[in-house]
């Protein structure tokens, strides 16, 4: 009876590893459940697109406090160029 467990044991391992190696029947696709950043693909990136957007949550990934604060001093200098660009009557 103790053979008979541990060549079923055996031959459970070697499927497990056929399948890990890939030679079973493939997984299911792949998909990227992570949000988009939500900026606009039609239009030039502006000011408020730049207040708005929001990264998804990474292990190991960067300070989100840093990273908000970068984007709102970009849109920041994004919105007094444009001002600037409006006074002086440029486009």
């Amino acid at each position: 009876m103790m053979w008979l467990f541990a060549i079923l044991s055996v031959l459970l391992l070697g499927g497990v590893a056929v399948v890990a190696a890939g030679m079973g029947t493939p997984l299911a696709e792949e998909y990227d459940d992570r949000p988009d950043a939500a900026v606009p693909a039609d239009r030039p990136i502006g000011p408020e697109d730049l207040r708005r957007v929001r990264f998804s949550v990474a292990l190991r990934g960067y300070r989100m406090s840093e990273v908000d604060a970068l984007l709102a001093r970009l849109a920041d200098e994004q919105a007094a160029r444009a001002e600037a660009r409006g006074a002086t009557g440029e486009e």
